[in-house]
């Protein structure tokens, strides 16, 4: 067994003509109707193609369990490297890599694929690494397909706590814009090597996107860097990673970059998102980039703002 999730447990095993090494996941459906739509979109989602994501082999259907079989990650998933190994501390290189990978996979889910795949359940657990450490988005239980154009339909609220958008609680919608959040957090959890939401820590540390924006409005943002970097990181890239973990991290949805313009930050094509004191907001540029408008918007969004809405969400759950 490599591991256990809510929705069952993970096996290693071993594909018997080919050899090839495989992982199981064993996941159980309440219902015979709900199992035959799981089927279904698991069938659609077996021909998603990108590099960046852990890619499904096949699969088999036995009563009410569903056995999924995905390409072997022999390195695991990122959490264990930055939160359960602190002898072995993954270089800045390492997971500056890894979020453009999983941005990349992201997008290709979003937007570049024959229909908007909202994955819904973004974090660092879910971020496999294969061989050459690069990383690989899995894990697409909570996954759900819609045809481009699509009313997203509303639904009871899944994810992980931290990683949830503010409007899901209210509305029970899963959009891009609430991947982007997920996103988000993810981004600041590689950065700062913590959960974005720890219990054990100070009450005015609880929350992780707070601290990171009060870290930036004394005028220090990179104090929020994982110390086990010991300052080892290109400030650029830190930066723009940080910064952008805000602004995926917006309690407004509209103010949040699509993963197209997540990238263009990511690849050095956008300058770092600028913050103010009074929250968010990019500055307009002249022109745009490779066709790509840049433009401009206040954000009432502040610390406190951010604070309560997280408030919010631990106690709904």
């Amino acid at each position: 067994m490599l591991g256990r999730g809510g929705f069952g447990k993970v096996y290693k095993g071993v594909m018997p003509r080919s050899k090839s090494e495989i992982a199981v996941k064993r996941v159980s459906h309440e219902s015979r109707q709900g199992m035959k739509e799981f089927v279904a979109e698991i069938a659609s989602m077996g021909r998603l193609r990108h590099r960046n994501l852990v890619p499904l082999l096949g699969y088999c259907r036995r009563k009410s369990e569903l056995l999924l079989v995905y390409e072997y990650m022999p390195n695991g998933s990122l959490d264990k490297f930055i939160h359960d190994q602190p002898k072995f501390t993954l270089s800045w290189d390492q997971r500056f890599r890894v979020i453009k990978s999983v941005a990349s996979g992201l997008l290709y889910l979003h937007e570049e694929w024959e229909q908007v795949v909202i994955h819904r359940d973004i974090k660092a657990s879910n971020v496999l690494l294969d061989g050459e450490m690069n990383g690989r988005l899995g894990d697409f239980g909570l996954a759900r397909l819609y045809d481009r154009g699509a009313d997203h339909q509303t639904t009871h609220v899944v994810g992980t706590l931290g990683y949830l958008a503010p409007e899901q609680n209210r509305t029970g919608k899963a959009t891009t814009s609430t991947d982007v959040y997920a996103f988000g957090a993810f981004l600041l959890e590689v950065a700062c090597g913590r959960r974005p939401i720890d219990p054990k820590a100070a009450p005015n540390d609880l929350i992780l996107v707070d601290q990171v924006f009060s870290y930036w409005n004394e005028g220090d943002i990179f104090q929020a860097v994982d110390p086990n970097l010991c300052n080892d990181y290109v400030k650029e890239e830190m930066e723009t990673v940080l910064k952008l973990g805000l602004l995926c991290s917006h309690s407004e949805p509209k103010f949040r970059p699509s993963m197209r313009q997540v990238m263009l930050y990511l690849e050095g094509a956008l300058a770092p998102p600028e913050l103010s004191a009074s929250g968010l907001k990019l500055t307009q540029h002249d022109g745009g980039c490779d066709g790509v408008p840049l433009w401009s918007y206040p954000s009432s969004t502040t610390s406190q703002t951010l604070s309560q809405n997280s408030e919010v969400m631990v106690c709904k759950q």
